[in-house]
């Protein structure tokens, strides 16, 4: 019996809002590579030039509690081009940069752009998506998601290679120009815009919240680790804000910033969860992977590029894979295989030293790409499973957030590790070591974790022939 295809105006929001959107998730990462070369160029410190990363991050924070309401407000299509207008001004702006503090405020107009796209991309493809296909059009929404954090780094290297750092925001425009000729022509047009009222409480507790959270998350690299004041303190008052907005939404139900009631489902709450340590299994190794091949093995940005092509490739072919297993058995079974995948090919580099074989290595970073992006189609599908259409954008803000927070507080923790470890023993392959082997432990919960995800009764799978397409 044939699969029935899917809603062609469901394939043409897709296609809109991920060409669109590839630039925003490249973004996330693709600076990471040149903080040393915009210090050096803009005549900035170490302390300056981290806020080019940190300015980005707490921008998401800001905005994305809020997409909920201003799509109610404004409708999906017009939320979506104009936060993608906002985010090519931010980077047309970067690139123009003429200092360190310019350029991290252009940076934050590039954040409030990025912020609103990231989880309104999941909600609009999914909302445009029946119930039956939602698991399948996860093979595609996933791809961007899995694979662009991992090719930022690599893109990254490859223009500083090349290039002027300036490329690194330049490369976003003809993206989000076509992302916008294809989002005017393709993606349904609005419907009316709801007119409830904006939480304001809800938004007073949870923005800052966030902020707090990853701004203290991003100074924990420094000195004193978790210890220091200004890590401290924000960890503390977000976390504390934090519990005041459950306990704030529980109450409001419906009427909440953010409906927390999509947490009752077993399906979302565990895919959120997961979605939590994929974050700080993906982040925090993308902090480790590029720092051991240039500290440990001497090599520059565009060599320590080069060398994670193998995970990307094999994040791009693993949802194939993925599409296949989902057929036969479940969103479990499917995400456990993946995080144990990644586990499995973490353990060489905690193993490894600085003079590991190369190509050895490359091999397992082509095991770690399977997994990773094997993991993220299931645990995307889960998040969604019997939800009605207006619980859809909260569960995109909840899954977002997390994946966020989990993504910081991963690198936070292995940054820690990586300079006690190197510290206490004196020797940067033993710290190393250790942090790897803690990435290997976040994947060994995630796998725990995986049991509770629904099992095939409650799963739709994609398929081949939407992989394929």
């Amino acid at each position: 019996m044939s699969t029935p295809k899917i809603d062609p105006t469901a394939l043409r929001t897709a296609v809109a809002v991920l060409a669109g959107g590839i630039a925003v998730i490249l973004d996330s990462t693709i600076v990471s590579v040149a903080l040393h070369e915009l210090g050096t160029d803009l005549g900035a410190g170490v302390g300056t030039i981290q806020w080019v990363s940190t300015a980005y991050l707490l921008a998401l924070g800001v905005v994305i509690p809020t997409v909920g309401w201003l799509q109610g407000r404004l409708g999906a299509k017009r939320l979506w081009m104009t936060a993608l207008t906002l985010f090519l001004l931010g980077s047309v702006l970067c690139s123009l940069a003429w200092s360190a503090e310019s350029l991290i405020a252009f940076r934050v107009v590039q954040g409030l752009g990025g912020g609103a796209m990231i989880p309104l991309m999941t909600t609009m493809i999914m909302q445009a998506t029946s119930e039956r296909d939602r698991g399948r059009m996860m093979s595609v929404v996933a791809l961007p998601i899995a694979v662009g954090p991992i090719l930022g780094p690599v893109i990254g290297g490859l223009i500083l290679g090349v290039g002027d750092w300036r490329w690194l925001f330049l490369v976003n425009v003809p993206l989000c120009l076509i992302g916008l000729v294809l989002a005017a022509r393709l993606i349904p047009a609005d419907e009316p815009g709801r007119r409830g009222r904006l939480d304001l409480v809800g938004l007073a507790l949870l923005s800052p919240a966030l902020v707090a959270l990853l701004w203290g998350l991003s100074n924990v690299s420094g000195d004193g680790g978790f210890a220091h004041t200004d890590v401290l303190v924000p960890l503390l008052g977000g976390a504390a804000l934090l519990v005041a907005f459950v306990f704030w939404a529980l109450q409001k139900g419906g009427r909440a910033l953010v409906d927390l009631e999509v947490l009752r489902s077993r399906s979302t709450w565990a895919a959120t969860a997961l979605m939590f340590l994929s974050g700080a299994s993906l982040y925090g190794a993308m902090l480790l992977l590029p720092l051991y091949w240039q500290e440990l093995r001497g090599m520059d940005a565009l060599a320590a590029g080069v060398l994670l092509i193998p995970q990307g490739v094999g994040s791009l072919l693993s949802r194939s894979v993925a599409a296949r297993l989902l057929e036969r058995f479940s969103a479990r079974w499917v995400s456990i295989l993946g995080f144990v995948l990644v586990g499995l090919a973490t353990v060489p580099f905690a193993l490894a030293g600085a003079h590991t074989a190369t190509w050895a290595l490359m091999v397992t970073l082509f095991v770690r790409g399977l997994g990773l992006g094997m993991v993220m189609i299931p645990l995307m599908t889960a998040a969604f499973v019997g939800l009605e259409r207006e619980q859809v954008p909260h569960a995109s803000i909840v899954t977002r957030i997390a994946q966020q927070v989990g993504g910081s507080a991963g690198v936070a923790l292995l940054a820690v590790i990586l300079a006690t470890s190197a510290a206490g023993s004196g020797s940067l392959t033993e710290a190393f070591d250790t942090a790897f082997w803690w990435t290997v432990g976040f994947t060994g919960v995630a796998v725990l974790l995986s049991f509770v995800l629904p099992g095939p009764a409650k799963t739709t799978a994609p398929t081949p022939e939407l992989v394929k397409a």
